[in-house]
């Protein structure tokens, strides 16, 4: 606690680490009106939903403070999270709290003068990982259905900003089931890295197994394929030649992938980072992404 005192400077690291920039990168969906409306080249829009991704991510860097502050003695048994800045005491829980407290209160108006629907989706956003951090994360399968209705929030909250005109409600279906994919998949991480001290840092892990895991995996993973098969050739805002059907190819192999890497090669990375990890799987998403636009813009 002195050195908080001696050393603010040290205090600000500790607490734009536990905000967890690296984690940032999820609100990118925000972008997903913006290219798929194709209105990326264009200043206006692209500045906007710029401002409002900074928005999200400071509201989400409030969270993670506030989920830490939930998690501290529980953190403190697992192997990698008691590092963060809260669980190893390099961070005063009054600087923290009072973090959680200022940041969302400060965002009020620029997140309001930006658009008023954009505020009000976003603190949907930030309320609900509240409410995940309070009482969610505990009930089996509505865990992951939060997590995973976080990640269409954030595409929803960029609809707004750019005025959208032809951006496809499928993409909020396909965003769900992906994200789905992805929150049970760290769930089944967060099983195998732990052992048996599983349930002493996340009481409801209890209520999974690996096997049930492997079966919504592999559920939601076909249905995802399904859904976004169904999207590029159903679409209104694509070009009438199906040309968006050429990234499939892509879906199925990063979601293969990913299989391949957590049950022949045993990794057990979140999904977010095995991508960043893994250069086959980071060069099929920015292969998709680039086709995507590609064919948007140029067909």
């Amino acid at each position: 606690m002195k050195a908080m005192a001696i050393y603010p400077g040290k205090a600000m690291i500790g607490l734009v680490q536990s905000m967890r920039p690296r984690q940032w990168l999820k609100n990118v969906f925000i972008f997903a009106p913006l290219v798929f409306d194709e209105k990326l080249l264009r200043p206006e829009p692209l500045g906007r939903t710029v401002a409002g991704f900074a928005i999200l991510c400071l509201l989400s860097g409030a969270v993670y403070i506030f989920n830490d502050l939930q998690d501290l003695e529980r953190d403190r048994q697992h192997p990698s999270k008691r590092h963060r800045p809260l669980p190893a005491g390099e961070l005063d829980p009054r600087i923290a709290w009072g973090a959680t407290l200022l940041i969302p209160i400060g965002l009020a108006y620029p997140a309001f003068t930006l658009d008023p629907w954009f505020a009000l989706i976003a603190y949907v956003y930030w309320g609900m990982n509240l409410a995940y951090s309070l009482w969610l994360k505990h009930r089996v399968i509505l865990d992951v259905l939060t997590l995973a209705s976080g990640y269409v929030l954030r595409v929803a909250a960029g609809v707004p900003l750019v005025h959208v005109e032809r951006f496809s409600p499928w993409l909020y279906l396909c965003t769900l089931l992906l994200a789905l994919f992805i929150g049970f998949a760290k769930r089944r991480q967060e099983i195998i890295l732990l052992g048996e001290n599983a349930r002493n840092h996340r009481a409801i892990l209890e209520e999974y197994t690996v096997r049930f895991l492997d079966e919504m995996m592999g559920v939601v993973m076909a249905a995802t394929i399904v859904a976004y098969s169904l999207y590029t050739f159903s679409a209104p805002n694509l070009p009438s030649n199906h040309a968006m059907m050429l990234t499939i190819p892509f879906v199925l192999y990063g979601i293969f992938r990913y299989l391949y890497l957590i049950h022949v090669k045993g990794e057990t990375a979140p999904p977010d980072e095995l991508v960043l990890k893994d250069r086959p799987l980071l060069l099929t998403v920015i292969l998709w992404g680039l086709t995507a636009v590609l064919i948007l813009y140029l067909l």
